[in-house]
């Protein structure tokens, strides 16, 4: 960079990721969207699949002389891992499952540096949903805001309402912990443009 700043790669094409860095004033140099495949393996465990995915996605992008930023968000029962919901029904599925309890959102987070280290890191955050209705389920499946949503449903949008409590990272939850995010950067060395 002209400014002396080693760039950053954001290996997602997630508006939300990119939205929340904003937030902290992150704006990634390039984005470039780390296609692997996101399959478990046999008996791993949800916090253990989170980790790896973030850390082969960070490692699938990464080049030399710049950073790498890398999330992986993986929703859980139990060690009963949910799927990103491709359609209706499988969004409608996840929320019969969510209804009335309470579940795991995982977040991966790997940083790669320009001089080859990596930090991985784990957040977890345990969210509660009331019971659902029928009509709520199948009214939020048709509207189409779980597609492509781990778990089948994105908590900042249509889905707030069913939201009983959190414990745990709220940006962690839509999508990137951000506390966590720019501590690893920032501890790797990472540092922003300068405003204007």
């Amino acid at each position: 960079m002209q400014d002396g700043r080693a760039p950053l790669t954001l290996a997602s094409a997630s508006p939300r990721r990119l939205d929340l860095l904003a937030q902290a004033g992150i704006a990634p140099d390039r984005i470039q969207p780390a296609d692997i495949d996101e399959t478990p393996l046999k008996d791993e465990p949800p916090a253990a699949l989170a980790e790896r995915l973030a850390r082969q996605k960070a490692l699938h992008v990464h080049t030399e002389g710049g950073f790498t930023l890398a999330g992986d968000t993986v929703v859980a029962l139990g060690r009963r891992v949910l799927p990103k919901a491709d359609d209706a029904a499988e969004v409608a599925e996840c929320l019969n499952l969510l209804s009335g309890r309470a579940h795991q959102v995982l977040s991966g987070l790997a940083v790669c540096a320009p001089d080859g280290r990596v930090s991985v890191r784990v957040v977890q955050s345990r969210v509660v949903f009331k019971r659902l209705t029928e009509v709520e389920i199948e009214t939020y499946a048709q509207h189409g805001d779980g597609v492509g949503k781990a778990g089948g449903y994105a908590i900042q949008g249509k889905a707030a309402p069913f939201v009983r409590r959190i414990n745990g990272s709220y940006t962690a939850i839509v999508g990137l912990p951000l506390y966590e995010a720019v501590s690893m950067l920032e501890g790797l060395g990472y540092r922003r443009a300068a405003a204007g």
